[in-house]
């Protein structure tokens, strides 16, 4: 709508009459002509752990611990995302207890929540039940099987209607490949957990993300493998399937060989939205050859814009084409609550758990208003979207539905509502993905 238009319908409504409804229109209008008109319209996404990210979060008052691996604490968080119009929620997942600290020795303590529930069916039950928000459950591919992944996410895309995506993991943790005895990781030595803190990757763990490239490329080929328009559902002729439009993939790599074609039709979104959280070049590179959007993890303002740099030079090298990627920065966040600062909540939850609080992304502690002056100056130094990670999950995520929103709409710089339900189209993806073994597209 250009802006003539937006004058032009407000004039409109007022030579109706109805003042107060012209007025309220007219607010309307005007907060989003400024979200169209935005260089960078704002986007938010929150990432879902349990409790919450702080390990104490649990013993919050509002934490429901007695519900939390229930259908309906899951699709009470979700919905409290989806009425706050935010993009998607990732789920976490892990393939070992979780922990607070990933990459640190074996963890024992049973004061925090050492258990989870399986992201991807979490996502499952969470479909029917919304309506726009998108569902992106995370998948590790060191020891789950493409063609398992494929058909599960594209299950999921059925399932809800087009807003399925997929947060990419790698596992190089010697815990967890004892889970499944197939293959031997190494555990880390303590100079390995230097080397990662430091961005240096020893060699195994490089080629795990090799082969977590491998694996992305091969789930994106399964999803292709069926054109379109291959169901046909003739009943008089008996025919469901066009066979000429089904192919295998035969993928030769590396690490994997898959034959394909997927036992899935193809997705409704044709490629659901592939994600992936990373924190220096080895895992830049892997979102560069395999996802549509990357999670990174800025400490502070002053490192936005080196990081989106050397997100942008990880694009270069591998030689990406097409769409870029879009950059979302991950944000933990303790809200003020009545009678209570964020800065107050976190230091009461550090009180509790006998720790400080660690997190390898940037911690927000204080008002809706300061949080939205935080997302506004970074987006303005390029960063697409956000994600928050809620410190205690009931808490934050409602006050980022509840207040943080309506500040941000109040500025004109958030949706009033969801432009469609296509996951790649809230994103501003392209929603017409070509298929790369149809006839007439380029070979991949």
């Amino acid at each position: 709508m250009s802006q003539a238009a937006v004058v032009a319908r407000t004039s409109s409504e007022g030579a109706g009459g109805f003042a107060a409804d012209t007025a309220r229109s007219r607010v309307v209008l005007e907060q989003e002509y400024r979200l169209m008109t935005s260089t960078f319209p704002l986007h938010l996404a929150v990432a879902l752990d349990g409790a919450g990210w702080h390990p104490a979060a649990w013993r919050e008052p509002h934490s429901r611990p007695s519900e939390l691996f229930s259908a309906s604490y899951w699709t009470d968080l979700v919905t409290t995302a989806e009425r706050g119009l935010l993009d998607f929620v990732t789920i976490e997942d892990s393939l070992s207890v979780p922990t607070a600290h990933p990459f640190g020795p074996v963890d024992n303590s049973v004061d925090q929540v050492r258990a989870r529930l399986d992201a991807h069916l979490v996502a499952a039950r969470l479909a029917p039940v919304t309506r726009n928000i998108g569902l992106v459950p995370t998948v590790t591919t060191t020891h789950t099987e493409p063609f398992h992944v494929s058909k599960a996410v594209a299950t999921l895309d059925y399932t809800s209607r087009g807003r399925a995506g997929w947060q990419v993991k790698v596992s190089a943790s010697a815990l967890e490949s004892g889970q499944f005895g197939r293959r031997s990781i190494p555990e880390l030595s303590e100079q390995d957990r230097e080397s990662i803190v430091a961005g240096v990757l020893p060699d195994f763990v490089r080629d795990l993300f090799d082969e977590s490239a491998e694996a992305a490329d091969i789930v994106r080929r399964l999803w292709d493998s069926w054109e379109d328009d291959a169901e046909i559902r003739d009943v008089a002729q008996r025919r469901f399937i066009d066979r000429d439009k089904v192919h295998t993939i035969d993928f030769e790599g590396k690490y994997l060989s898959v034959r394909g074609p997927s036992i899935t039709p193809r997705p409704p979104q044709g490629q659901p939205v592939v994600t992936a959280l990373a924190h220096q070049r080895v895992a830049y590179e892997l979102a560069a050859r395999a996802a549509d959007l990357v999670f990174v993890t800025p400490p502070g303002a002053e490192q936005v814009a080196p990081i989106i740099g050397e997100v942008n030079a990880a694009q270069e090298r591998v030689g990406r084409r097409g769409e870029a990627l879009r950059v979302y920065a991950d944000v933990v966040v303790f809200l003020d609550a009545d009678g209570e600062s964020g800065q107050d909540r976190l230091d009461r939850l550090d009180a509790l758990s006998g720790n400080e609080y660690r997190s390898d992304a940037y911690i927000f502690a204080g008002s809706v208003s300061a949080l939205a002056d935080l997302l506004i100056a970074w987006q303005e130094k390029g960063i697409d979207g956000f994600r928050l990670r809620p410190g205690v999950a009931v808490d934050d995520l409602d006050a980022i539905s509840g207040r943080l929103v309506p500040e941000l709409q109040n500025r004109g710089v958030f949706r009033t509502e969801y432009p469609q339900e296509n996951l790649r189209g809230v994103l501003g993806l392209p929603t017409d993905v070509p298929n790369r073994y149809a006839a007439g597209t380029p070979a991949a």
